[in-house]
């Protein structure tokens, strides 16, 4: 646990995202909306008529369809994806794990009404709490794992998060809790969203598998998966459902086939059935060649991770990471995305190396998952390095790299050693020829 951070709720602190709604007068109230919390009326904005989507290609952040895209709307539990973004960088940095016990406050404890029914001066860990997010929507681990990531307090998480979505250039996105809970303060849009589903999908591949789960056991109870999007649809890979009576319903769903992976958003739809038709129908044009709108925004994950300092105030999105004003067609001037995800430093603990650039190419593969399942099963053995996919063309062939990325050079070759000793191929490169990374043997299919 790094210096600073508080195992335990900081007094006084954990209400103040509270205290802040309980500021706004009586009279905009509107009553008692979605998940038992104050939501409050507007004649317009994100309670207007109609529904906000978008579709993406995972890869390029091509856009493929919008509609509607930069309507601000209440992001209900797709709030929970910001969380987990905070969550998974807090991992891969080494600053977390999944076996963190993260202690139940009083306020945790009181957030209704979807929930595990954590009590306070319990703890859950960090897995469970992912799990709990990623299934039933629990706000209650949701709030746990926010007031931990912010050192005691979910108001300061609101504010990394706020912070997070500056550096993505979610320009029309502000956040008040880490649940979703219903805030007049608290909204995004279509576009942001994705931007958001893109940083999790593609920056931070090793933990996908969380959002893929449809069951797990908690304390000898099975809790199960509300993303019918897993079971309708095939190939779909997650990501996450939200709903509040202002809010409507609202889905985020990352889908691959056939090495090719899109990620679409509606929201605002008036039920779950057509939440659902709606993305079947928005991923079925995408992958049968939806030609692209326009660019989503530049790789927006080489911009500097939130101080966990003192936060200052964010500074004002830069100018590349337009929105979707007007047509989307109006990005087709856009730099197009980097090839591949910049390299994060991670210690390579097992030889106590400084680390570096180097690249162990671990193969070439025909599928997304396929290079998705290598390239976390050799982090997960090795220990060190980050998980990383890259996308390659080869022939007119679109073709996925698996790689441990940020290795030292000893570190680099010793992973390649391990794939040497089982007969499979592997090029380590070393950091001038990242970008020059050569193509091995497609070992998948």
């Amino acid at each position: 646990m790094k210096a600073g951070r508080h195992r335990g709720v900081l007094p006084g602190l954990a209400g103040l995202c509270l205290a802040a709604l309980a500021a706004i007068p009586v009279s905009a109230r509107a009553g008692n909306y979605g998940y038992g919390g104050n939501a409050y009326a507007a004649a317009e904005g994100p309670t207007s008529p109609g529904v906000s989507s978008i579709l993406i290609d995972a890869q390029t952040g091509a856009v493929l369809s919008a509609r509607g895209a930069d309507v601000e709307r209440y992001p209900a539990s797709l709030t929970k994806l910001m969380t987990l973004d905070l969550a998974f960088q807090e991992l891969q940095d080494g600053q977390l794990s999944l076996d963190t016990r993260l202690p139940v406050s009083y306020h945790a404890q009181s957030v209704e009404p979807v929930k595990l029914g954590l009590l306070a001066g319990q703890t859950i860990s960090v897995r469970d709490a992912i799990l709990a997010m990623t299934t039933m929507s629990a706000n209650d681990a949701a709030t746990a794992l926010g007031e931990y990531l912010g050192g005691g307090s979910e108001a300061r998480c609101a504010q990394m998060m706020n912070a997070r979505a500056q550096a993505l250039g979610m320009t029309r996105t502000h956040f008040m809790n880490a649940s979703g809970l219903p805030s007049a303060a608290q909204y995004t849009t279509a576009h942001d969203m994705a931007i958001l589903a893109r940083d999790i999908v593609v920056h931070y591949p090793q933990f996908q598998s969380f959002f893929e789960v449809t069951s797990f056991e908690f304390r000898g109870t099975p809790v199960y998966s509300n993303n019918l999007m897993l079971k309708l649809y095939p190939g779909a890979t997650g990501m996450k459902t939200g709903f509040t009576d202002l809010a409507m319903f609202n889905l985020v769903t990352s889908a691959e086939r056939n090495g090719h992976e899109l990620i679409g958003v509606v929201l605002h739809e008036p039920g779950w059935g057509a939440s659902y038709r709606q993305m079947t129908a928005m991923l079925n044009r995408g992958f049968a060649g939806a030609p692209a709108q326009g660019v989503l925004v530049a790789d927006a994950a080489a911009l500097p991770f939130p101080p966990h300092g003192p936060l200052p105030v964010p500074p004002p999105a830069p100018q590349e990471y337009a929105t979707l004003a007007g047509a989307p067609a109006a990005l087709s001037g856009l730099p197009p995305p980097p090839p591949a995800a910049p390299v994060e430093r991670v210690a390579d603990r097992a030889q106590g190396e400084e680390v570096g650039g180097w690249v162990a190419q671990l193969g070439v593969f025909s599928r997304i998952s396929s290079a998705r399942s290598v390239a976390i099963n050799m982090r997960r053995l090795r220990g060190v390095g980050v998980a990383r996919i890259t996308r390659l063309q080869h022939d007119g062939r679109i073709l996925w790299s698996a790689q441990l990325a940020g290795l030292s050079d000893h570190a680099a070759h010793k992973t390649c050693d391990v794939l040497f000793a089982r007969g499979d191929s592997c090029l380590v490169l070393p950091p001038p020829a990242d970008h020059l990374a050569m193509l091995t043997e497609d070992s998948g299919t």
